[in-house]
């Protein structure tokens, strides 16, 4: 239980320092979102793996869940908000796309 409580620190702090990471290093808001996301959930996922495997009491394990839970919903809408207030206020840089879909549904570029 040990080994598997240290690897999902390591695995999840590791995830968590490359979202800090591709925050600094990646140029414009899109790619950066990207770099938030993705892997800032899939650290807090493992480091939530790893309390639960470390204390695995009914009350830890259901909080834990729920954090998971919510984590899993809430991350995605909030970075396609983002997202798209980003696009709508031309805060992107429209070269680095490759494919541009909203452009065809917006009408405005």
């Amino acid at each position: 239980m040990t080994v598997v409580t240290a690897l999902c620190l390591l695995i999840g702090s590791g995830a968590a320092l490359s979202a800090a990471l591709g925050l600094l290093r990646l140029p414009d808001l899109l790619t950066r979102m990207h770099a938030a996301v993705k892997p800032q959930a899939v650290g807090l996922l493992l480091i939530l793996a790893a309390v639960a495997v470390n204390f695995p009491g009914p009350g830890v394990v259901t909080t834990v869940l729920l954090v998971a839970l919510l984590q899993i919903v809430t991350v995605p809408v909030a970075a396609h908000m983002v997202g798209r207030a980003a696009y709508r206020t031309g805060r992107f840089q429209p070269e680095r796309l490759y494919v541009d879909e909203l452009a065809e549904d917006l009408g405005d570029r």
